[in-house]
């Protein structure tokens, strides 16, 4: 039985403190790579998105229009 006095046991501790230090930064690392580019990878659909939406026929246009020309007839 364990007496309740004992300290726990972590990773850090079977590791060491400079090779704890050097993956938690790692992660860090990979981390922040990770939001770069799922960042970048936003920005890239916005634009294409946009260019999608420059490049537009006016029949393609005109069909996404919720106007009805029966409203304007006399």
């Amino acid at each position: 039985m364990k007496h309740q006095s004992e300290e726990k046991i972590t990773l850090k501790d079977y590791l060491g403190t400079d090779l704890y230090a050097k993956l938690r930064a790692k992660k860090s690392a990979l981390e922040a790579e990770e939001k770069r580019k799922k960042a970048e990878e936003e920005a890239r659909k916005r634009e294409e998105q946009r260019q999608r939406e420059k490049n537009k026929t006016f029949e393609e246009l005109l069909n996404e229009s919720n106007l009805d020309w029966r409203k304007f007839k006399e």
